[in-house]
């Protein structure tokens, strides 16, 4: 096993950059994944490390060891594709087996590294099977499994649970982590579903047009996101984005008012009609009475109700503004859509972006 150090990685297509001054450090054993939009780069940066891309400049190191010239099959890295690449006439043991062979392992040992490889993924029964005779999720263990079996020092995963059902996915993504723990390769795993990257991460790596937003431990980033961007693409629903202007110690919303906390006068001092993003999780709002120590209630018309079990999910428009807001309810609470209802925003978890760049105001990183 080994770290895995990008020094200012850039990698140029003719006149567009793919990815541009990428630096970061995966510990040796860690589980970091990189996540983003479709075409931010994530997968660029994988395969850079893999070798199946050469990068236009910077530095790649493996353990201690500069790799910028070093061929693919030279760095002792193991590359899971989101199409597990399986060979379809061999069967699940020689598909495990395949690695270890081109590497002239010793049959017995081979054997015996391979039955291991099958118990620890529970596909040790589906060792004489075709690959055509397996479900999605069997392949997907058997393309991790081919993997795990050389003992790469890194374990580089490109999306691999998307071509699996929603239940498999969960599962799959279970097996994973379990994995992980027990063998504690270094891994990399690419993927633009933020579900994946808050449950299996050490930390996580949010990407934006080729650059890097945020680095950090996943809770970390999802409760200081360095900008509207990261704050809007973690979370589900995304967060609330309040375009507002402050006005007289308080946010004006449209025409409704929300009672600024006096920590982000302070912290921004704030002028009068300056124009401002707030922003407000889903599950930091609730629907609330109103009390006569109101200062100004916010009304919102219900547009949709999406019943979730143990909570619903509002979607609505602040009064008179026009604005979305998406927020939860207690699922006993008799709504409807074209009701007019009042809200509680928690002051305690407001956000506050520039608008112009999208930068976070408040609270600091």
């Amino acid at each position: 096993m080994a770290n895995v150090k990008l020094e200012k990685i850039t990698r140029r297509f003719n006149n567009s950059t793919a990815i541009a001054d990428i630096t970061f450090e995966v510990p040796d054993g860690e589980f970091w994944v990189l996540v983003g939009p479709s075409g931010c780069g994530k997968s660029t940066i994988l395969r850079t490390i893999a070798g199946l891309e050469t990068a236009t400049s910077g530095n790649l190191y493996i353990g201690d060891t500069l790799v910028n010239d070093i061929p693919p099959r030279q760095r002792d890295v193991a590359m899971v594709f989101q199409n597990y690449a399986l060979y379809p006439h061999m069967t699940v043991a020689e598909n495990l087996a395949f690695g270890l062979q081109m590497r002239k392992f010793d049959r017995k040992a081979m054997r015996e590294r391979v039955e291991k490889v099958a118990r620890s993924l529970d596909i040790f029964h589906l060792l004489d099977r075709k690959p055509k005779q397996l479900s999605g999720g069997q392949q997907q263990r058997v393309a991790l499994g081919r993997a795990i079996a050389r003992e790469p020092k890194v374990f580089l995963l490109d999306e691999p649970l998307s071509n699996l059902d929603a239940q498999l996915r969960d599962d799959t993504r279970a097996e994973l982590k379990q994995l992980h723990q027990r063998v504690g390769i270094t891994t990399i795993y690419v993927t633009h579903d933020q579900v994946e990257a808050m449950t299996l991460a050490d930390k996580i790596v949010v990407l934006n047009r080729g650059k890097i937003q945020q680095v950090g431990e996943p809770q970390t980033v999802y409760a200081r996101p360095a900008n509207r961007t990261i704050a809007t693409f973690l979370g589900s629903p995304p967060m609330n984005i309040l375009s507002a202007t402050y006005a007289g110690d308080s946010f004006k919303l449209g025409e409704q008012f929300l009672a600024c906390p006096a920590i982000i006068r302070e912290k921004l001092q704030l002028r009068e009609g300056q124009s401002l993003d707030m922003g407000i999780r889903a599950e930091n709002i609730r629907v609330g009475d109103i009390k006569e120590n109101d200062r100004y209630p916010l009304f919102v018309e219900i547009k949709v109700i999406e019943p979730l079990g143990r909570e619903t999910l509002i979607r609505g428009i602040l009064a008179e503004s026009g604005v979305h807001i998406s927020f939860y309810a207690a699922p006993e609470l008799s709504l409807r859509a074209g009701d007019r209802i009042p809200i509680q925003l928690d002051l305690d978890r407001l956000f506050v972006f520039d608008p112009a760049t999208g930068d976070t105001l408040y609270p600091l990183l």
